[in-house]
């Protein structure tokens, strides 16, 4: 009589968390590079500032807080990405130690649970697989928390791109070239806040 096959549909890992992960990892590259892209427009602002004279001495300090805050994303978003990385060790232990599970819980089916040691393994599995969840919970959770910090900062670089705004209607023969300055200065902000509502929504692990 032949034995049963053995059946691993319900054994695959589940590799959702490691999906998320690489949605988050491109969100803040797109961050990253966005604000680089700040960082540059503010030298530019500042430049013209300059040109502009007495007519944009608030121009040119708004500039200025607007680089300061560029750079201050870089920072937020390098700590983000420090997350990450470290999410991605967590959740390949994670996937592995459920797939391990499985394949061990399926063997106990299919031998009555007569494979020595087997039980055994499977409540160590249990415990370790628990305090990787633990882990990987935690690095979620400061992630969060991260990303909440951020979107804080963010609305701090509207307020000053707005406020360039209100500065470049002074800025005499300058005003018009100021201005667009400015807005490009507010679409950019934009589309970080964009950025950061989505990785606000993203989950390392299901609640």
């Amino acid at each position: 009589m032949n034995a049963p096959e053995p059946n691993f549909h319900g054994i695959a890992p589940r590799t959702g968390e490691l999906a998320r992960i690489v949605r988050v990892n491109e969100e803040i590259k797109a961050i990253v590079a966005t604000a680089f892209r700040i960082n540059l427009m503010a030298l530019n602002a500042i430049f013209l500032a300059k040109r502009a004279g007495n007519a944009a001495l608030g121009f040119g300090v708004l500039s200025n807080e607007l680089r300061r805050f560029a750079q201050d994303l870089t920072r937020h978003m390098a700590s983000l990405r420090e997350m990450t990385s470290g999410s991605v060790g967590s959740v390949t232990g994670v996937v592995q130690q459920q797939r391990i599970a499985a394949i061990l819980a399926e063997a106990l089916r299919l031998s009555g649970e007569g494979v020595p040691g087997a039980r055994e393994a499977r409540r160590r599995g249990a415990t370790r697989l628990a305090e990787q969840q633990v882990r990987l919970r935690s690095l979620d959770l400061r992630l969060r928390a991260a990303v909440e910090e951020t979107q804080q900062l963010v609305e701090l670089g509207g307020v000053l791109a707005r406020s360039a705004k209100i500065e470049a209607a002074y800025g005499g023969s300058f005003s018009a070239a100021l201005m667009q300055v400015s807005t490009d200065f507010a679409e950019v902000i934009a589309q970080i806040k964009r950025s950061l509502e989505v990785l606000g929504k993203e989950r390392l692990v299901k609640d």
